[in-house]
């Protein structure tokens, strides 16, 4: 069974759970919408290929500016350490709002943002999403 009804999946709630725990996630159907229930640590095993790309710069003053691919956030400071910190922040204070606000958010462009918000928003940790930018130096 691919498809559980929503209403199945209401009279059998501790089932259900039990199996997505521990077994596999599941896919629930009510009327025209579908869902996906899972557990997160399959979510993140799902999230695994989701690192960051970003160019560091050094710029004139000795400074250095980490541009990030993925989601447009710069951050510079005084060491390349010290930028890839902030960027780190950066990333999981957008990533809170983009949850927040996800109506808003999600639209257009941004809607390629959301794997990338669920990751950082799972590790839950500035230093583990800096772990996860991976540089590559440029010309400014």
């Amino acid at each position: 069974m691919l498809v559980m009804s929503a209403t199945k999946v209401r009279n059998e709630w501790s089932a259900v759970v039990d199996t997505v725990i521990r077994d596999k996630p599941m896919l629930i159907k009510r009327t025209r919408d579908y869902m996906f229930l899972s557990d997160v640590g399959f979510l993140n095993e799902l999230l695994t290929a989701y690192v960051f790309h970003a160019q560091v710069f050094t710029e004139d003053d000795g400074s250095t500016t980490i541009s990030l691919d993925e989601i447009d956030l710069i951050e510079n400071s005084a060491s390349e350490q010290e930028a890839l910190l902030k960027l780190a922040e950066a990333i999981y204070e957008y990533s809170k709002d983009y949850y927040n606000d996800y109506s808003y958010w999600a639209r257009g462009d941004r809607k390629a943002h959301m794997p990338y918000v669920i990751k950082s928003l799972l590790l839950d940790d500035v230093e583990k999403i800096g772990g996860l930018i991976q540089c590559r130096h440029g010309k400014s």
